[in-house]
C-alpha cells in the first residue's frame, strides 16, 4: 500500500493555507493521500490576514474562519516560531518530504526611487501597516508628529493608510486595534492628509469600500 505524499509549505499565510486546501481536494488526496506540516515564521498563523488588513476592516478579517476550516482538518499540522531558513534549510525539507511550497508573501516595500525618499519622516506602507496591526517586529511606538501627511498611491494599501491617519483613536476602539497602537493614534497630529497617485482617477486601484468608511468619521467631515 503506498504512503500518503508528504508536502511542506512555508509560510502559514493565505496562499500557504489555500495551497494546502488545493492539495486536499486534488486527486492525490484520494489516492495514495497527502499530509501536510506548515512551517511559520511567527507564532500565530494567517499572515496578510492578521498582520496587514486594516483593523476596521472585519469583513476582511473574518477570512480567518475560512482559513481555520483548513488546519483543523487532520491531514493539516501547524509549526509556529520555525524560521526559514536558520532553523530548518531546504536539504532538510527535501529530506523528509516529497515536495516543498514556499509561500513567505512579500516581506517590505518595493524600492520607490523617487528624490527625498530617504530623508527623516518618510516611510514605506508595509512598516506603517505592520505597526498598527501589532505586528512583532516592529517597534511599539510611531512618531505621529506631522500634521501634514503625504500618502504616494492610489491603491487598497493607500487608502487604508490615509484612513487609519484620519480617524480618531475611539472610533478604531471597537475593533482589535493593539492598546499601544491605540495610544499612539491618540496623540496622532494629523490634520491634513493628502492622497498623490500618478494618474487621474479612472486608474485609482481603491475599492469603493476603502474610501466610503471614510464616510462614517466625523474626522473626514
Amino acid at each position: 500500500m503506498p504512503r500518503p505524499l508528504r508536502v511542506a509549505i512555508v509560510g502559514s499565510g493565505p496562499a500557504g493555507i489555500y495551497a494546502a486546501d488545493a492539495l486536499l481536494k486534488s486527486e492525490v488526496a484520494a489516492d495514495p493521500g497527502v499530509s501536510i506540516d506548515i512551517f511559520e515564521r511567527m507564532p500565530a498563523p494567517f499572515g496578510l490576514i492578521r498582520y496587514g488588513v486594516a483593523p476596521d476592516h472585519p469583513r476582511i478579517k473574518g477570512i480567518i474562519t475560512a482559513l481555520h476550516q483548513v488546519l483543523d482538518k487532520p491531514q493539516i499540522r501547524l509549526f509556529g516560531n520555525v524560521d526559514y531558513p536558520s532553523d530548518i534549510s531546504l536539504d532538510d525539507l527535501r529530506a523528509f518530504y516529497d515536495g516543498v511550497i514556499f509561500a513567505t508573501g512579500a516581506m517590505a516595500d518595493r524600492a520607490l526611487p523617487i528624490p527625498g525618499i530617504d530623508l527623516d519622516g518618510s516611510y514605506g506602507a508595509a512598516d506603517f501597516v505592520s505597526w498598527y496591526d501589532g505586528h512583532p517586529d516592529v517597534p511599539r511606538t510611531w512618531p505621529l508628529e506631522a500634521e501634514k501627511v503625504a500618502v504616494l498611491g492610489v491603491g487598497n494599501v493607500a487608502l487604508d493608510v490615509a484612513r487609519i491617519l484620519a480617524k480618531t483613536a475611539d472610533e478604531l476602539l471597537p475593533t482589535e486595534i493593539p492598546a499601544n497602537v491605540y495610544d499612539g493614534l491618540k496623540a496622532n497630529r494629523a490634520k491634513e492628509i493628502h492622497v498623490f497617485g500618478r494618474r487621474g482617477p479612472a486608474q485609482a486601484k481603491f475599492s469603493p469600500m476603502e474610501l466610503r468608511e471614510l464616510d462614517h468619521s466625523p474626522a473626514s467631515r
